[in-house]
């Protein structure tokens, strides 16, 4: 990249690392301890506190047609019967996200729609990558990485509870429940490793690693949990904590599902009047090697997470761990280029106009 171009970037997204880094030193990382409270609704120990929410209760049903022959109930009445028709009252912004978190599913849960939602968001990313100059590519993602960043520093504090509102509203159950319990979203590692490809690797490498993101790291999770019963192919703690809680039919899996897109892919690309250096088994050999990188980058990365000790000499960081999001393209993106070395291939391939068509 042309100096020119790397100063633009770095003027770009100055203001946002600035804004990180503020966060990142004046808030604590963890959110704040909850009030005793159980699953259907959360009262003070306060007499007062309760009344007056029962009261504001009422003036809302009355508000909205509800009957005002009856008295709203004293603090001493059956609170669970009178819940069950009045709306909760939230006493902290940080009730929020966990109520959030009550509703989406663990990572346990093979979630369809958040696979699809991977794939859709990794696709276009590819796409945008071949479609949109370099160097105008690159500031966009910087500034879409930044900017998430920001938002994962902030969500959990005080008054920005409608950040996770916004995000449930838009990804709905495609968010995991650890996700609304202290974590940062997936969405953060996903931009960052686009962004880092980009930066990284020419630009049909840097496509087809973001494409194994879309593609291999969803793939490989479907297998590896409908064939969690077959006890032989997991990896628990022999490979000092690599892969761990995965398994390698879930790895050949994802491998497979990448090898048809990839074969399609390479097979259209501007080859020129000299065609595909080494013919078809060239072709097949590049299509499959990349998509076991891609699966393996993702067996890699074991699960729960490796994270981030709360304080690095004292001072509190965020709780950035090691995601599958961000490994996976640019262990992609690397193999590609290797690969590509391997068979003799051109760093300079174009691929189709359209990728696949």
């Amino acid at each position: 990249m042309k100096l020119s171009s790397s100063f633009s970037i770095g003027v770009f997204i100055s203001p946002w690392l600035v804004v990180a880094t503020l966060a990142a030193v004046n808030f604590p990382f963890a959110p704040r301890a909850l009030p005793h409270h159980s699953s259907r609704s959360v009262y003070t120990s306060s007499a007062s506190n309760t009344a007056a929410k029962h009261a504001l209760a009422y003036t809302l049903m009355q508000q909205r047609g509800g009957s005002t022959a009856t008295a709203p109930p004293s603090p001493s009445s059956n609170n669970e019967d009178f819940t069950n028709q009045l709306p909760t009252f939230s006493d902290s912004d940080s009730e929020g996200h966990l109520e959030i978190a009550k509703k989406l599913k663990n990572r346990n849960a093979t979630n369809l729609s958040r696979k699809i939602t991977h794939a859709a968001f990794g696709i276009f990313f590819a796409c945008m990558n071949q479609f949109i100059p370099h160097a105008k590519f690159l500031p966009i993602m910087c500034g879409i990485t930044c900017s998430s960043l920001v938002v994962e520093l902030l969500r959990y504090r005080k008054g920005f509870g409608w950040m996770n509102s916004a995000l449930h509203f838009f990804l709905g159950k495609a968010l995991r429940k650890h996700e609304m319990e202290g974590k940062f979203t997936g969405s953060f590692y996903y931009f960052a490793g686009v962004t880092v490809s980009a930066y990284l690797f020419p630009q049909t490498a840097a496509t087809m690693g973001i494409c194994q993101l879309a593609l291999a790291d969803p793939s490989a999770s479907f297998f590896g949990r409908r064939t969690r019963h077959i006890y032989w192919s997991r990896i628990e703690g022999q490979l000092g904590g690599i892969g761990r809680n995965k398994g390698l039919l879930g790895f050949l899996g994802g491998a497979l599902f990448c090898f048809p897109f990839n074969y399609r892919v390479f097979k259209i690309a501007k080859w020129g009047a000299a065609g595909v250096p080494g013919g078809q088994m060239s072709l097949i050999t590049v299509s499959l090697l990349l998509g076991m990188a891609g699966a393996f980058a993702d067996l890699a990365v074991p699960t729960p997470a490796l994270v981030m000790p709360k304080k690095v000499l004292g001072v509190p960081v965020p709780p950035f761990h090691v995601d599958d999001n961000f490994v996976v393209p640019i262990f992609s993106g690397w193999a590609c280029t290797k690969i590509f070395d391997f068979v003799g291939w051109d760093q300079g391939l174009k691929l189709a106009e359209h990728i696949i068509m």
